[in-house]
């Protein structure tokens, strides 16, 4: 990853009191920070992403998008646990000068909140123009804004208001997969021998659920491989997993997939109704119409429960996958609620 820069904390602790000493933060910016320090754009990435926007969402730099180099300051910083930077379970444990492997803790939202407020106070960053994020990104956009108050604006993509039991499930069978795994080791395996196999199979499983059936059905049919005895459907989902194997690990993927289902915003805090009622904030809240994932009925009802938000929706056959590939129809929603809501910032 190109201009990726990196900083070293004292020390951050866990909701559930595990304690790291001295840990890695990463992240990327763009464009320069006004003297108000206030021109900020916080981008929250996805599970599997990486705080290279341009990279995974490079419409955010379109000509026709909210972020302007000339008058923003975007930033994305790699959420802990990930392998994109930010101290993960290979990071050296100094107590015992070895990585932390399956001892490295679950991450909570609110956690990876306060992980990356981190670097937004060593910027003395003073106001947030919008924070926004899809998906797992989403879950960490919506606790930032109850969180931190100076955040101006919200966008929220392909979530809800806690992870629902059905997206649980999902997680979970995708951890079984690697757990499968003759070399998982309960988490303690040699970095030259991991549970490959396993992080294919969870990432096959995964791609099922981020498209649709009608998507599959367009671009595969019942069509077969030309140079393997399988469906192409098949040669597909191999190659997905395969893909993930060369850039991604096995302890990150369960530890993330956990960190998504400590979402719920009401969570020793009172009712949803009480703690999004409180959320005043302008909100612009994204469904993907296709998406089997995140119900568009779980934005919808997230809308409901937020005073000053609104409810759009990508209109797209690529279901859960659609923020990453409909910019034009993402760039037009965005920039019609920046229009609408500059009145009252």
């Amino acid at each position: 990853m190109t201009d990726l820069k990196l900083f070293t904390a004292e020390r951050f602790i866990t909701e559930s009191g595990f304690e790291l000493i001295k840990p890695q933060i990463a992240y990327h910016t763009w464009g320069t920070l006004n003297e108000n320090r206030d021109n900020v754009l916080l981008v929250c990435h996805a599970f599997s992403g990486n705080s290279d926007v341009k990279a995974w969402f490079p419409g955010l730099f379109n000509e026709n998008s909210i972020y302007n180099p000339e008058e923003h300051f975007l930033i994305c910083i790699n959420n802990p646990a990930s392998c994109y930077g930010s101290v993960d379970p290979w990071s050296i444990n100094p107590e015992t000068n070895k990585p932390y492997q399956a001892d490295f803790p679950v991450f909570s939202i609110r956690d990876i909140v306060r992980f990356q407020q981190i670097i937004l106070d060593e910027l003395d960053i003073k106001g947030i123009e919008i924070v926004l994020g899809p998906s797992m990104g989403g879950m960490i956009a919506l606790e930032f804004a109850i969180m931190d108050d100076r955040i101006k604006r919200g966008c929220f993509m392909g979530m809800g208001k806690s992870h629902n039991p059905w997206a649980i499930a999902i997680g979970h069978s995708q951890r079984m997969a690697i757990y499968a795994d003759e070399n998982w080791n309960n988490g303690w395996y040699e970095p030259e021998n991991p549970p490959v196999k396993g992080l294919a199979a969870a990432r096959a499983m995964a791609m099922v659920s981020y498209r649709t059936p009608q998507n599959y059905l367009q671009k595969f049919g019942r069509n077969k491989n030309k140079t393997k005895d399988i469906f192409e459907v098949e040669s597909y989902l191999d190659y997905q997993g395969r893909k993930l194997v060369d850039r991604f690990d096995a302890l990150t993927y369960v530890l993330l997939t956990k960190s998504m289902d400590t979402h719920d915003v009401s969570r020793d805090r009172g009712s949803f109704e009480e703690v999004l009622g409180n959320l005043t904030i302008p909100v612009l809240i994204l469904g993907m119409d296709s998406d089997v994932l995140y119900p568009t009925n779980e934005q919808q009802e997230l809308a409901d429960l937020i005073p000053n938000a609104q409810y759009d929706e990508l209109q797209s056959p690529y279901g859960h996958d659609a923020f990453l590939i409909e910019f034009d129809q993402l760039n037009e929603h965005l920039n019609a609620f920046f229009e609408k809501t500059k009145a009252v910032i």
